[in-house]
Protein backbone atom coordinates (compact mmCIF):
# COMPACT_ATOMS: atom_id res chain seq x y z
CA UNK A 1 0.00 0.00 0.00
CA UNK A 2 2.99 2.48 0.76
CA UNK A 3 4.32 1.71 -2.86
CA UNK A 4 1.28 2.21 -3.74
CA UNK A 5 0.19 5.46 -2.37
CA UNK A 6 3.98 6.78 -2.95
CA UNK A 7 3.38 6.35 -6.81
CA UNK A 8 0.03 7.62 -6.64
CA UNK A 9 1.52 11.23 -5.41
CA UNK A 10 4.44 10.71 -7.24
CA UNK A 11 2.57 10.45 -10.55
CA UNK A 12 0.28 13.41 -9.97
CA UNK A 13 2.80 15.71 -9.25
CA UNK A 14 5.04 14.78 -12.84
CA UNK A 15 1.54 15.32 -14.25
CA UNK A 16 0.89 18.43 -12.61
CA UNK A 17 4.85 19.79 -13.14
CA UNK A 18 4.60 18.84 -16.79
CA UNK A 19 1.27 20.50 -17.39
CA UNK A 20 2.58 23.77 -15.26
CA UNK A 21 5.42 24.01 -18.22
CA UNK A 22 3.60 23.20 -21.51
CA UNK A 23 1.13 25.87 -19.84
CA UNK A 24 4.09 28.28 -19.30
CA UNK A 25 5.93 27.37 -22.11
CA UNK A 26 2.69 28.26 -24.37
CA UNK A 27 1.91 31.53 -22.38
CA UNK A 28 5.23 32.81 -23.12
CA UNK A 29 5.40 31.41 -26.69
CA UNK A 30 1.83 33.49 -27.32
CA UNK A 31 3.49 36.56 -25.27
CA UNK A 32 6.71 36.33 -27.63
CA UNK A 33 4.57 36.73 -30.58
CA UNK A 34 2.69 39.27 -29.64
CA UNK A 35 5.75 41.30 -29.26
CA UNK A 36 7.63 40.21 -31.89
CA UNK A 37 4.46 41.70 -33.93
CA UNK A 38 4.90 44.96 -31.79
CA UNK A 39 8.35 45.36 -32.36
CA UNK A 40 7.95 44.76 -36.32
CA UNK A 41 5.47 47.11 -36.36
CA UNK A 42 7.13 49.91 -34.17
CA UNK A 43 10.48 49.66 -35.94
CA UNK A 44 8.56 49.74 -39.24
CA UNK A 45 6.87 53.03 -38.12
CA UNK A 46 10.78 54.09 -37.30
CA UNK A 47 12.02 52.68 -40.37
CA UNK A 48 9.10 54.54 -42.66
CA UNK A 49 9.90 58.01 -41.42
CA UNK A 50 13.79 57.72 -42.09
CA UNK A 51 12.77 56.47 -45.84
CA UNK A 52 10.34 58.95 -46.31
CA UNK A 53 12.75 61.52 -44.76
CA UNK A 54 16.32 60.37 -46.16
CA UNK A 55 15.33 57.96 -49.23
CA UNK A 56 17.07 54.73 -50.00
CA UNK A 57 20.42 55.84 -48.28
CA UNK A 58 18.31 55.67 -44.75
CA UNK A 59 18.05 51.91 -45.48
CA UNK A 60 21.66 51.42 -46.38
CA UNK A 61 22.14 52.51 -43.01
CA UNK A 62 19.92 49.47 -41.38
CA UNK A 63 21.78 46.82 -43.98
CA UNK A 64 22.99 44.79 -40.86
CA UNK A 65 20.15 44.68 -39.08
CA UNK A 66 18.49 41.28 -37.77
CA UNK A 67 15.45 42.07 -39.45
CA UNK A 68 14.82 41.73 -43.33
CA UNK A 69 13.92 45.15 -44.95
CA UNK A 70 12.00 44.92 -48.11
CA UNK A 71 10.80 48.07 -50.17
CA UNK A 72 8.45 47.54 -52.82
CA UNK A 73 7.01 49.37 -55.35
CA UNK A 74 3.12 49.98 -56.09
CA UNK A 75 3.44 47.68 -59.05
CA UNK A 76 5.50 44.81 -57.03
CA UNK A 77 8.70 45.40 -58.17
CA UNK A 78 11.59 45.06 -55.59
CA UNK A 79 13.13 48.48 -54.86
CA UNK A 80 15.59 47.43 -52.08
CA UNK A 81 16.23 44.69 -49.78
CA UNK A 82 19.04 44.22 -47.49
CA UNK A 83 19.32 41.07 -47.43
CA UNK A 84 19.12 39.66 -50.95
CA UNK A 85 20.07 41.03 -54.46
CA UNK A 86 16.50 42.96 -55.41
CA UNK A 87 17.50 42.15 -59.16
CA UNK A 88 17.63 38.78 -58.36
CA UNK A 89 14.01 38.68 -56.72
CA UNK A 90 10.69 38.40 -58.74
CA UNK A 91 7.94 40.68 -58.64
CA UNK A 92 5.82 40.35 -54.71
CA UNK A 93 2.36 41.87 -55.86
CA UNK A 94 1.18 39.02 -55.11
CA UNK A 95 2.39 38.05 -52.03
CA UNK A 96 -0.49 38.23 -49.03
CA UNK A 97 1.43 40.81 -47.17
CA UNK A 98 2.06 43.37 -50.16
CA UNK A 99 -1.29 42.86 -51.52
CA UNK A 100 -3.36 43.68 -48.41
CA UNK A 101 -0.77 46.57 -47.48
CA UNK A 102 -1.43 48.24 -50.90
CA UNK A 103 -5.47 47.13 -50.55
CA UNK A 104 -5.91 48.70 -46.68
CA UNK A 105 -2.75 50.37 -45.30
CA UNK A 106 -1.23 47.39 -43.57
CA UNK A 107 -0.92 43.40 -43.21
CA UNK A 108 0.41 40.42 -41.32
CA UNK A 109 1.53 37.28 -42.88
CA UNK A 110 3.09 33.82 -41.66
CA UNK A 111 4.74 31.17 -43.97
CA UNK A 112 6.98 28.33 -43.31
CA UNK A 113 10.49 28.38 -44.10
CA UNK A 114 12.05 25.13 -45.86
CA UNK A 115 12.88 23.50 -42.82
CA UNK A 116 10.17 22.46 -40.47
CA UNK A 117 12.02 23.83 -37.19
CA UNK A 118 11.07 27.70 -38.19
CA UNK A 119 9.13 29.77 -39.98
CA UNK A 120 8.76 33.71 -41.22
CA UNK A 121 6.75 36.39 -39.67
CA UNK A 122 5.83 39.86 -42.42
CA UNK A 123 4.84 42.84 -41.76
CA UNK A 124 4.18 45.40 -44.77
CA UNK A 125 2.77 48.95 -44.58
CA UNK A 126 1.96 51.61 -47.42
CA UNK A 127 4.07 54.48 -47.43
CA UNK A 128 2.59 57.50 -48.08
CA UNK A 129 3.90 57.42 -52.12
CA UNK A 130 2.30 54.42 -52.30
CA UNK A 131 5.37 52.03 -51.90
CA UNK A 132 5.00 49.29 -49.37
CA UNK A 133 7.64 48.64 -46.74
CA UNK A 134 7.89 45.23 -45.58
CA UNK A 135 9.66 43.77 -42.30
CA UNK A 136 10.15 40.09 -41.69
CA UNK A 137 11.53 37.93 -38.98
CA UNK A 138 12.36 34.63 -38.09
CA UNK A 139 9.97 32.76 -35.14
CA UNK A 140 11.12 29.76 -33.84
CA UNK A 141 8.66 26.99 -33.29
CA UNK A 142 7.48 26.12 -30.10
CA UNK A 143 9.22 22.87 -29.64
CA UNK A 144 12.91 24.40 -31.00
CA UNK A 145 11.93 27.03 -28.03
CA UNK A 146 11.66 24.07 -25.80
CA UNK A 147 14.65 22.15 -26.92
CA UNK A 148 16.79 24.63 -26.37
CA UNK A 149 15.98 25.39 -23.00
CA UNK A 150 15.94 22.01 -22.08
CA UNK A 151 19.06 21.78 -19.94
CA UNK A 152 17.26 23.85 -17.51
CA UNK A 153 14.13 22.32 -18.30
CA UNK A 154 15.68 18.99 -16.93
CA UNK A 155 17.19 20.71 -13.95
CA UNK A 156 13.78 22.20 -12.96
CA UNK A 157 11.95 18.59 -14.04
CA UNK A 158 15.11 16.62 -11.37
CA UNK A 159 15.01 19.52 -7.90
CA UNK A 160 10.58 18.93 -8.66
CA UNK A 161 10.41 14.99 -8.45
CA UNK A 162 12.90 14.69 -5.82
CA UNK A 163 10.81 17.17 -3.54
CA UNK A 164 8.02 15.50 -4.38
CA UNK A 165 9.31 12.01 -4.07
CA UNK A 166 10.31 13.24 -0.72
CA UNK A 167 6.90 14.56 0.23
CA UNK A 168 5.60 11.23 -1.10
CA UNK A 169 7.85 8.96 0.36
CA UNK A 170 6.37 10.86 3.96
CA UNK A 171 3.18 11.28 3.11
CA UNK A 172 2.65 7.59 1.96
CA UNK A 173 3.95 5.88 5.38
CA UNK A 174 2.10 8.76 7.15
CA UNK A 175 -1.29 7.66 5.61
CA UNK A 176 -0.09 4.01 5.66
CA UNK A 177 0.86 4.14 8.78
CA UNK A 178 -2.26 6.18 10.32
CA UNK A 179 -4.35 3.10 8.58
CA UNK A 180 -2.14 0.52 10.02
CA UNK A 181 -3.23 1.69 13.43
CA UNK A 182 -6.93 0.80 13.12
CA UNK A 183 -8.20 -2.02 15.16
CA UNK A 184 -9.75 -4.03 12.54
CA UNK A 185 -11.94 -6.09 15.28
CA UNK A 186 -12.71 -2.59 17.36
CA UNK A 187 -12.26 0.26 14.21
CA UNK A 188 -14.12 3.00 15.94
CA UNK A 189 -11.56 2.61 18.89
CA UNK A 190 -8.86 4.98 17.54
CA UNK A 191 -9.09 8.46 15.71
CA UNK A 192 -9.20 7.92 11.94
CA UNK A 193 -9.22 10.61 9.30
CA UNK A 194 -12.53 11.61 7.91
CA UNK A 195 -11.97 10.35 4.66
CA UNK A 196 -11.63 7.21 6.25
CA UNK A 197 -14.73 7.28 8.24
CA UNK A 198 -16.71 5.62 5.53
CA UNK A 199 -14.68 2.68 5.59
CA UNK A 200 -14.48 2.41 9.23
CA UNK A 201 -18.19 2.38 9.37
CA UNK A 202 -17.91 -0.46 6.46
CA UNK A 203 -15.97 -2.29 8.54
CA UNK A 204 -18.36 -2.20 11.62
CA UNK A 205 -21.07 -3.09 10.10
CA UNK A 206 -19.07 -5.94 8.15
CA UNK A 207 -18.10 -7.34 11.65
CA UNK A 208 -21.45 -7.23 12.81
CA UNK A 209 -22.18 -9.74 9.87
CA UNK A 210 -19.43 -11.45 10.08
CA UNK A 211 -20.33 -12.05 14.02
CA UNK A 212 -23.99 -13.05 13.48
CA UNK A 213 -22.50 -15.41 10.76
CA UNK A 214 -20.15 -17.19 12.46
CA UNK A 215 -22.63 -17.46 15.09
CA UNK A 216 -24.70 -19.13 13.37
CA UNK A 217 -22.03 -21.43 11.92
CA UNK A 218 -20.98 -22.42 14.62
CA UNK A 219 -24.31 -23.31 16.11
CA UNK A 220 -25.19 -25.55 12.55
CA UNK A 221 -21.65 -27.14 12.82
CA UNK A 222 -22.62 -28.04 16.43
CA UNK A 223 -25.96 -29.01 15.67
CA UNK A 224 -24.37 -31.48 12.70
CA UNK A 225 -21.63 -32.65 15.09
CA UNK A 226 -24.42 -33.48 17.68
CA UNK A 227 -26.44 -35.52 14.89
CA UNK A 228 -23.22 -37.26 13.36
CA UNK A 229 -21.38 -37.44 16.51
CA UNK A 230 -24.24 -39.95 18.06
CA UNK A 231 -24.56 -41.49 15.06
CA UNK A 232 -23.94 -45.62 14.58
CA UNK A 233 -23.08 -44.83 10.11
CA UNK A 234 -19.77 -42.55 9.60
CA UNK A 235 -20.08 -39.86 7.65
CA UNK A 236 -16.72 -38.65 6.39
CA UNK A 237 -16.71 -34.87 3.77
CA UNK A 238 -13.84 -34.81 1.96
CA UNK A 239 -12.56 -31.63 -0.91
CA UNK A 240 -11.64 -32.65 -4.65
CA UNK A 241 -8.31 -33.50 -3.71
CA UNK A 242 -9.85 -36.20 -1.52
CA UNK A 243 -8.97 -34.36 1.58
CA UNK A 244 -10.75 -34.97 4.80
CA UNK A 245 -13.02 -31.87 5.41
CA UNK A 246 -15.28 -33.29 8.69
CA UNK A 247 -15.66 -36.71 9.72
CA UNK A 248 -17.80 -37.97 13.07
CA UNK A 249 -16.29 -40.47 15.82
CA UNK A 250 -18.50 -43.66 14.04
CA UNK A 251 -16.39 -43.46 10.76
CA UNK A 252 -12.71 -43.32 12.43
CA UNK A 253 -13.97 -46.16 14.70
CA UNK A 254 -14.66 -48.33 11.57
CA UNK A 255 -11.05 -47.78 10.01
CA UNK A 256 -9.65 -48.17 13.70
CA UNK A 257 -8.31 -44.68 14.03
CA UNK A 258 -7.27 -44.08 17.39
CA UNK A 259 -4.73 -40.88 16.98
CA UNK A 260 -5.17 -37.67 14.56
CA UNK A 261 -7.29 -37.95 12.37
CA UNK A 262 -5.24 -38.46 8.62
CA UNK A 263 -5.12 -35.55 6.14
CA UNK A 264 -6.27 -37.88 3.16
CA UNK A 265 -9.25 -40.22 3.38
CA UNK A 266 -7.10 -42.72 1.10
CA UNK A 267 -4.71 -42.82 4.06
CA UNK A 268 -7.85 -44.66 5.95
CA UNK A 269 -8.13 -47.39 4.08
CA UNK A 270 -5.86 -48.63 0.87
CA UNK A 271 -8.19 -51.47 -0.24
CA UNK A 272 -9.26 -51.28 -4.09
CA UNK A 273 -13.49 -51.01 -3.50
CA UNK A 274 -12.71 -48.21 -1.32
CA UNK A 275 -10.34 -46.39 -3.44
CA UNK A 276 -12.68 -46.95 -6.63
CA UNK A 277 -15.57 -45.33 -4.78
CA UNK A 278 -13.83 -42.40 -4.04
CA UNK A 279 -12.84 -41.91 -7.41
CA UNK A 280 -15.89 -42.53 -8.57
CA UNK A 281 -17.57 -39.55 -6.67
CA UNK A 282 -14.72 -37.46 -7.59
CA UNK A 283 -15.69 -38.18 -11.50
CA UNK A 284 -19.09 -37.06 -10.13
CA UNK A 285 -20.63 -40.29 -10.09
CA UNK A 286 -22.28 -42.52 -7.29
CA UNK A 287 -19.86 -44.70 -5.77
CA UNK A 288 -20.18 -48.32 -3.61
CA UNK A 289 -17.87 -50.31 -2.36
CA UNK A 290 -18.16 -52.82 1.26
CA UNK A 291 -15.14 -53.84 3.76
CA UNK A 292 -15.02 -56.42 6.27
CA UNK A 293 -13.30 -55.22 9.75
CA UNK A 294 -12.94 -57.80 12.63
CA UNK A 295 -15.95 -60.00 11.39
CA UNK A 296 -17.96 -56.94 10.63
CA UNK A 297 -19.15 -56.20 7.10
CA UNK A 298 -19.28 -52.03 6.49
CA UNK A 299 -21.01 -50.91 3.13
CA UNK A 300 -19.08 -47.46 1.81
CA UNK A 301 -21.60 -45.15 -0.15
CA UNK A 302 -19.77 -42.59 -1.98
CA UNK A 303 -22.23 -39.25 -3.60
CA UNK A 304 -20.12 -36.59 -5.36
CA UNK A 305 -20.45 -32.97 -4.25
CA UNK A 306 -21.43 -30.38 -7.06
CA UNK A 307 -21.18 -26.52 -7.33
CA UNK A 308 -23.80 -24.37 -9.64
CA UNK A 309 -21.88 -25.48 -12.78
CA UNK A 310 -21.44 -28.72 -12.15
CA UNK A 311 -17.71 -28.96 -11.21
CA UNK A 312 -17.29 -31.65 -8.41
CA UNK A 313 -16.09 -30.06 -5.26
CA UNK A 314 -15.66 -32.92 -3.02
CA UNK A 315 -17.48 -35.98 -1.81
CA UNK A 316 -19.49 -37.49 1.04
CA UNK A 317 -18.52 -40.66 1.80
CA UNK A 318 -21.55 -42.85 3.97
CA UNK A 319 -20.22 -45.61 5.93
CA UNK A 320 -22.84 -48.16 7.03
CA UNK A 321 -23.14 -51.35 9.31
CA UNK A 322 -24.41 -54.26 7.01
CA UNK A 323 -23.24 -57.11 9.86
CA UNK A 324 -26.35 -57.80 10.80
CA UNK A 325 -27.99 -57.50 7.52
CA UNK A 326 -25.37 -60.19 6.55
CA UNK A 327 -26.24 -62.46 9.19
CA UNK A 328 -29.91 -62.09 8.34
CA UNK A 329 -28.75 -62.90 4.51
CA UNK A 330 -26.57 -65.59 5.74
CA UNK A 331 -29.69 -66.74 8.53
CA UNK A 332 -32.01 -67.12 5.02
CA UNK A 333 -29.57 -68.18 3.15
CA UNK A 334 -28.89 -71.47 5.55
CA UNK A 335 -32.65 -71.49 6.03
CA UNK A 336 -33.33 -71.93 2.52
CA UNK A 337 -31.21 -74.71 2.18
CA UNK A 338 -32.19 -76.45 4.98
CA UNK A 339 -36.21 -76.16 3.94
CA UNK A 340 -35.27 -77.37 0.79
CA UNK A 341 -33.19 -80.28 2.53
CA UNK A 342 -36.41 -81.14 4.73
CA UNK A 343 -38.71 -80.69 2.10
CA UNK A 344 -36.44 -83.12 -0.42
CA UNK A 345 -35.89 -85.91 1.49
CA UNK A 346 -39.68 -86.98 2.47
CA UNK A 347 -40.90 -85.98 -1.01
CA UNK A 348 -37.92 -88.46 -2.45
CA UNK A 349 -38.83 -91.05 -0.36
CA UNK A 350 -42.72 -90.36 -1.36
CA UNK A 351 -42.45 -90.50 -5.37
CA UNK A 352 -39.78 -93.55 -4.92
CA UNK A 353 -42.67 -95.30 -3.43
CA UNK A 354 -45.54 -94.43 -5.44
CA UNK A 355 -43.41 -94.60 -8.32
CA UNK A 356 -43.02 -98.37 -7.50
CA UNK A 357 -46.71 -98.73 -7.01
CA UNK A 358 -47.35 -97.18 -10.19
CA UNK A 359 -45.29 -99.70 -12.28
CA UNK A 360 -46.74 -102.32 -10.39
CA UNK A 361 -43.88 -103.53 -8.73
CA UNK A 362 -45.48 -104.69 -5.30
CA UNK A 363 -47.92 -107.36 -4.00
CA UNK A 364 -50.90 -106.50 -1.61
CA UNK A 365 -48.64 -106.78 1.53
CA UNK A 366 -45.79 -104.33 0.18
CA UNK A 367 -48.72 -101.86 -1.20
CA UNK A 368 -49.60 -101.70 2.30
CA UNK A 369 -46.25 -101.33 3.32
CA UNK A 370 -45.40 -98.76 1.24
CA UNK A 371 -48.50 -97.00 1.45
CA UNK A 372 -47.76 -96.69 4.98
CA UNK A 373 -44.33 -94.97 4.26
CA UNK A 374 -45.89 -92.87 1.81
CA UNK A 375 -48.43 -91.70 4.79
CA UNK A 376 -45.81 -90.67 7.32
CA UNK A 377 -43.50 -89.34 4.74
CA UNK A 378 -46.82 -86.95 3.88
CA UNK A 379 -47.51 -86.42 8.09
CA UNK A 380 -43.75 -85.28 8.21
CA UNK A 381 -44.18 -82.55 5.51
CA UNK A 382 -47.36 -81.27 6.88
CA UNK A 383 -45.80 -81.10 10.28
CA UNK A 384 -42.36 -79.22 8.61
CA UNK A 385 -44.66 -76.85 6.40
CA UNK A 386 -46.67 -76.03 9.86
CA UNK A 387 -43.73 -75.71 11.84
CA UNK A 388 -42.10 -73.16 9.16
CA UNK A 389 -45.39 -70.63 8.75
CA UNK A 390 -46.01 -70.96 12.68
CA UNK A 391 -42.26 -69.70 12.70
CA UNK A 392 -42.63 -67.14 10.05
CA UNK A 393 -46.23 -65.80 11.78
CA UNK A 394 -43.49 -65.61 14.94
CA UNK A 395 -40.85 -63.95 13.40
CA UNK A 396 -43.17 -61.44 11.09
CA UNK A 397 -45.20 -60.62 14.27
CA UNK A 398 -47.80 -60.99 11.99
CA UNK A 399 -50.27 -62.52 14.96
CA UNK A 400 -51.38 -60.79 18.04
CA UNK A 401 -51.00 -63.00 21.24
CA UNK A 402 -53.72 -62.13 23.80
CA UNK A 403 -52.89 -62.46 27.24
CA UNK A 404 -54.26 -63.67 30.28
CA UNK A 405 -54.16 -65.00 33.65
CA UNK A 406 -52.39 -68.97 33.09
CA UNK A 407 -52.21 -71.38 35.69
CA UNK A 408 -48.75 -73.12 34.98
CA UNK A 409 -49.12 -76.40 36.94
CA UNK A 410 -52.29 -76.94 34.70
CA UNK A 411 -50.76 -76.25 31.64
CA UNK A 412 -47.71 -78.15 32.02
CA UNK A 413 -49.95 -81.36 33.32
CA UNK A 414 -51.77 -81.09 29.64
CA UNK A 415 -49.09 -80.88 27.99
CA UNK A 416 -47.39 -84.04 29.69
CA UNK A 417 -50.81 -86.06 29.83
CA UNK A 418 -50.61 -85.21 26.08
CA UNK A 419 -47.09 -86.73 25.90
CA UNK A 420 -47.48 -89.62 27.88
CA UNK A 421 -47.90 -92.12 25.15
CA UNK A 422 -44.48 -91.14 23.40
CA UNK A 423 -43.23 -90.86 26.86
CA UNK A 424 -44.11 -94.31 27.73
CA UNK A 425 -42.43 -95.84 24.52
CA UNK A 426 -39.49 -94.42 25.02
CA UNK A 427 -39.92 -96.11 28.90
CA UNK A 428 -39.38 -91.84 30.20
CA UNK A 429 -41.26 -91.17 33.49
CA UNK A 430 -42.67 -87.69 33.72
CA UNK A 431 -43.88 -85.76 36.12
CA UNK A 432 -44.88 -82.09 37.66
CA UNK A 433 -43.95 -80.31 40.81
CA UNK A 434 -43.97 -77.29 42.60
CA UNK A 435 -46.10 -74.36 43.23
CA UNK A 436 -49.13 -73.02 40.48
CA UNK A 437 -48.01 -69.83 39.28
CA UNK A 438 -50.42 -67.49 36.95
CA UNK A 439 -48.50 -64.86 35.00
CA UNK A 440 -50.17 -63.12 32.48
CA UNK A 441 -49.42 -65.10 28.94
CA UNK A 442 -50.86 -66.34 25.69
CA UNK A 443 -52.24 -70.03 26.92
CA UNK A 444 -52.01 -71.19 23.12
CA UNK A 445 -48.06 -70.06 22.39
CA UNK A 446 -47.10 -70.97 25.86
CA UNK A 447 -48.51 -74.62 25.72
CA UNK A 448 -46.56 -75.43 22.44
CA UNK A 449 -43.58 -73.65 24.33
CA UNK A 450 -43.76 -76.23 26.96
CA UNK A 451 -44.72 -79.24 24.37
CA UNK A 452 -41.50 -78.75 22.51
CA UNK A 453 -39.46 -78.92 25.47
CA UNK A 454 -40.94 -81.83 26.98
CA UNK A 455 -41.15 -83.22 23.66
CA UNK A 456 -37.12 -82.83 23.17
CA UNK A 457 -36.32 -84.03 26.62
CA UNK A 458 -38.15 -86.80 25.91
CA UNK A 459 -36.77 -87.88 22.48
CA UNK A 460 -33.35 -87.59 23.72
CA UNK A 461 -33.36 -89.28 26.72
CA UNK A 462 -32.57 -92.41 27.14
CA UNK A 463 -34.66 -95.44 28.60
CA UNK A 464 -35.64 -95.55 32.37
CA UNK A 465 -35.06 -91.98 32.41
CA UNK A 466 -37.23 -89.06 33.38
CA UNK A 467 -38.48 -85.76 32.76
CA UNK A 468 -39.51 -83.57 35.07
CA UNK A 469 -41.51 -80.19 34.82
CA UNK A 470 -40.57 -78.19 37.77
CA UNK A 471 -42.53 -74.71 38.78
CA UNK A 472 -41.31 -72.27 41.43
CA UNK A 473 -42.50 -68.59 42.43
CA UNK A 474 -38.79 -67.27 41.94
CA UNK A 475 -38.94 -63.71 44.12
CA UNK A 476 -42.85 -62.59 42.03
CA UNK A 477 -41.37 -64.14 38.89
CA UNK A 478 -42.72 -67.57 38.29
CA UNK A 479 -40.16 -70.11 37.05
CA UNK A 480 -40.75 -72.75 35.19
CA UNK A 481 -38.06 -76.05 34.51
CA UNK A 482 -37.84 -78.97 32.27
CA UNK A 483 -35.68 -81.07 33.47
CA UNK A 484 -34.29 -84.57 31.61
CA UNK A 485 -31.54 -87.14 32.67
CA UNK A 486 -30.79 -87.73 28.84
CA UNK A 487 -27.94 -87.20 26.60
CA UNK A 488 -27.39 -83.98 26.73
CA UNK A 489 -25.54 -81.20 25.50
CA UNK A 490 -21.90 -80.61 24.87
CA UNK A 491 -20.91 -76.70 25.98
CA UNK A 492 -19.89 -76.13 22.16
CA UNK A 493 -23.09 -77.27 20.82
CA UNK A 494 -25.55 -75.88 23.44
CA UNK A 495 -25.07 -71.87 21.92
CA UNK A 496 -26.94 -73.51 18.41
CA UNK A 497 -29.47 -75.98 19.51
CA UNK A 498 -31.94 -72.91 19.53
CA UNK A 499 -31.12 -72.66 15.62
CA UNK A 500 -33.52 -73.44 12.87
CA UNK A 501 -32.79 -77.14 11.70
CA UNK A 502 -29.66 -77.56 13.90
CA UNK A 503 -29.70 -81.34 15.40
CA UNK A 504 -27.11 -81.94 17.94
CA UNK A 505 -26.86 -85.55 17.28
CA UNK A 506 -27.01 -85.73 13.33
CA UNK A 507 -26.41 -89.23 12.71
CA UNK A 508 -30.01 -89.96 14.63
CA UNK A 509 -32.39 -87.47 13.83
CA UNK A 510 -34.35 -89.66 11.66
CA UNK A 511 -34.37 -92.04 14.48
CA UNK A 512 -36.12 -89.52 17.16
CA UNK A 513 -38.35 -87.81 14.16
CA UNK A 514 -38.78 -83.87 14.24
CA UNK A 515 -38.41 -80.96 11.98
CA UNK A 516 -35.40 -79.21 13.73
CA UNK A 517 -37.47 -76.43 14.38
CA UNK A 518 -38.97 -76.87 17.45
CA UNK A 519 -36.39 -75.02 20.06
CA UNK A 520 -36.70 -72.15 17.52
CA UNK A 521 -40.52 -71.92 17.96
CA UNK A 522 -39.31 -71.96 21.54
CA UNK A 523 -36.90 -69.21 21.34
CA UNK A 524 -39.05 -66.98 19.15
CA UNK A 525 -42.20 -67.84 21.19
CA UNK A 526 -40.54 -67.05 24.36
CA UNK A 527 -39.34 -63.33 23.14
CA UNK A 528 -43.02 -62.53 22.28
CA UNK A 529 -44.63 -63.17 25.28
CA UNK A 530 -41.09 -61.65 27.22
CA UNK A 531 -39.81 -64.99 28.78
CA UNK A 532 -35.90 -65.47 29.25
CA UNK A 533 -34.80 -68.96 28.52
CA UNK A 534 -31.67 -70.01 30.30
CA UNK A 535 -30.06 -73.36 28.94
CA UNK A 536 -27.65 -75.41 31.56
CA UNK A 537 -26.24 -79.13 29.90
CA UNK A 538 -23.67 -81.44 30.13
CA UNK A 539 -22.38 -84.72 28.26
CA UNK A 540 -24.23 -88.04 29.92
CA UNK A 541 -26.11 -85.56 33.07
CA UNK A 542 -28.92 -84.63 31.04
CA UNK A 543 -30.55 -80.72 30.11
CA UNK A 544 -32.20 -78.30 31.92
CA UNK A 545 -34.21 -75.74 30.37
CA UNK A 546 -35.83 -72.34 32.88
CA UNK A 547 -38.23 -70.35 31.87
CA UNK A 548 -38.33 -66.97 33.77
CA UNK A 549 -41.70 -64.80 33.43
Amino acid sequence: MTKAIFRSILLVSLAVLLVSLFTIFGITYSYYNSQLRAEMRQEAVYVAAGLQESGEAYLERLKDSDMRLTWVAADGTILYDNKADPAQMGNHRDREEIATALSEGEAYATRKSDTLSERTVYYAVRLGDGTVLRISSTQYSLWVVIFSMMQPILIVCAVALLCAALIAVRLSHKIVDHVAEIDLDHPTDVPVYPELSPIVNRLCVQNRKIARQMAELTAKQNEFNTISGNMNEGIIIINSQAEILSCNRSALTVFHVTGETPKSVLALDDSDDFREAIAQALSGRNGYGCREVGGRYFSIMTTPVTNSDGTVDGALIFIQDETEKEARDALRREFTSNVSHELKTPLTSISGFAELMMNGMTDGEETKHFAGNIYREARRLITLVEDIIRLSRLDGNEVEYEREPVSLKALSRDVLERLAPIAAQKQVTLQCTGDDGTPESNPSLLEEILYNLCDNAIKYNRPGGSVEVRITAGDGHPVVQVIDTGIGIAPEEQSRVFERFYRVDKSHSREVGGTGLGLSIVKHGAARLGIQIDLKSALGSGTTVTLTF
